[in-house]
């Protein structure tokens, strides 16, 4: 899912309001093609993909059948799933170019989605509602509304009879919101990599950001992400009865680490995505931390700009590793000491280290060899940042001037994640697109009542469909 630091980072942006910065007269009544799209937006939201009750599988063979109508042969058509995982499967299409030089375009999105409690939710997260401009339902914008697009504009490709130079791929797949589910992405770039191998792949990551108001303040192009990656933190001790306490304590000993943890800072460190970053966006900001901003590009050791730079927590965590304390589960009765304390510290990697390598740091910080230290999972790859190719980076400015005039367009990279790292780590370098746009707030992703404005949907639509055919060409 898309990080908020653009949000963060362009506040202070001018913009003129949303209206004035996109196509008018579109948006009182569906077009025809609006309306095809929203009933396969709408089954797709409907359909529960989470991974405890859902089913990523029927979700794809509805894409599927949709395609197959439109007049997608059967061997342009790939359902995929795995005998452990049979409700967790996804969707690759094809749709020839003309080239036999130009190699494919790969449009990937993620049809799983966070579980929602009906209980906790206003609406049925599971319905589709519109409301005050906005659709509302879980899935909605992380990253149901990115699948749709993809799907339907393959559809209008077939029905327009469009022959694009280069082949649009599509992968649509299950696993991304949970990290110890079964990945498609994965699965794709490490057993079925001709099936999707292309010169470059767009994805989640990228979009607009408004000022909560009605005024789009940036999009950004997301180029590269964080390496996500949790560790098992583990204390152990012989216990004993509560009324007789001792110094040694599993509890306090993994207290003492994580606090050691807390006040460790990871250097600052800058790359060619968030050198771009800072010095853009700084440039565009008003104020002192628009100005701290371009002088740490200018010089990484200036303290005074690093001091007011870090009082953003978005910002912060671009520049660094960070590390943070997210669970913790220990003791086995009230009246015992505790035998066995575990913690989880949850950390993003700047790219360029490995996770290796943060383990050893932090073994190093908590300098208590008794806690053990693992990683929860080994088998990820390392984030590579794809280049700044101005064949692939130019349009999708130049439609952003078109969409969104008078709106900086800024390369970033996510501290989140997303299953991009799969295709970057098998050599599909891979871009979080501009067009949709969000609120400040969130608009309630991985949250109660997720929502996204119905004209960032049908204009981030038409972008998308845009960008792709100046791609494709």
């Amino acid at each position: 899912m898309k990080s908020a630091v653009l949000a963060l980072a362009a506040a202070a942006l001018v913009a003129g309001p949303v209206a004035a910065q996109v196509p008018t007269g579109t948006m009182d009544a569906l077009r025809p093609d609006q309306q095809q799209f929203f009933k396969l937006y709408k089954e797709l939201v409907e359909t529960d993909t989470t991974v405890t009750n859902g089913n990523c599988t029927q979700a794809a063979a509805q894409i599927a059948t949709r395609l197959k109508a439109a007049g997608f042969a059967d061997d342009q058509v790939t359902l995929f799933s795995v005998p452990d995982h049979p409700k967790e499967g996804g969707i690759v299409a094809v749709y020839p170019g003309t080239s036999k030089a130009l190699k494919s375009i790969l449009l990937l999105a993620h049809i799983d989605v966070v579980a929602a409690k009906r209980a906790d939710w206003v609406r049925d997260p599971f319905t589709l509602i519109e409301e005050n401009g906005y659709y509302y339902a879980r899935g909605i914008a992380d990253d149901k509304m990115m699948a749709a697009t993809w799907a339907d504009m393959l559809i209008r490709f077939k029905q327009g009879g469009y022959k694009p130079k280069r082949t649009v791929k599509m992968a649509l797949t299950c696993g991304e919101e949970t990290d110890t589910a079964f990945n498609g992405a994965q699965y794709l770039a490490n057993n079925k990599r001709e099936l999707i191998d292309a010169a470059f792949a767009l994805n989640e990551g990228g979009g607009g950001d408004t000022d909560g108001n009605g005024h789009i303040v940036a999009q950004s192009i997301q180029v590269g992400e964080k390496i996500y990656q949790d560790y098992k933190l583990v204390a152990t001790n012989p216990g004993g009865h509560s009324s007789q306490p001792v110094r040694e304590n599993a509890l306090y000993a993994i207290s003492d680490a994580l606090l050691k943890i807390r006040e460790h800072e990871f250097p600052a460190e800058f790359n060619d995505t968030t050198r771009v970053f800072f010095a853009r966006a700084g440039a565009a900001r008003k104020g002192a931390m628009g100005a701290a901003m371009v002088a740490l590009v200018k010089d990484p050791n200036d303290a005074k700009a690093a001091a007011m730079v870090n009082t953003d927590k978005g910002l912060h965590s671009m520049l660094r590793t960070t590390c943070v304390a997210t669970m913790i589960d220990g003791g086995h009765a009230l009246n015992a000491l505790p035998q066995r304390v575990d913690a989880n510290v949850n950390c993003r990697i700047f790219p360029g280290h490995t996770p290796t390598e943060i383990q050893e740091q932090l073994a190093r910080v908590i300098g208590n060899p008794a806690i053990s230290i693992e990683q929860a999972r080994k088998d990820k790859p390392l984030a590579t940042s794809p280049p700044l190719d101005p064949a692939i980076i130019g349009p999708m400015e130049t439609l952003s001037a078109k969409y969104f005039p008078g709106v900086p367009v800024i390369p970033s990279i996510s501290t989140g994640a997303t299953d991009g790292l799969y295709l970057s780590a098998v050599g599909i370098p891979t871009y979080g697109v501009p067009g949709a746009w969000g609120d400040p707030d969130g608009n309630g992703v991985h949250g109660l009542n997720e929502r996204l404005e119905v004209r960032a949907v049908c204009v981030g639509r038409d972008y998308l469909f845009d960008l792709v055919k100046a791609l494709a060409e």
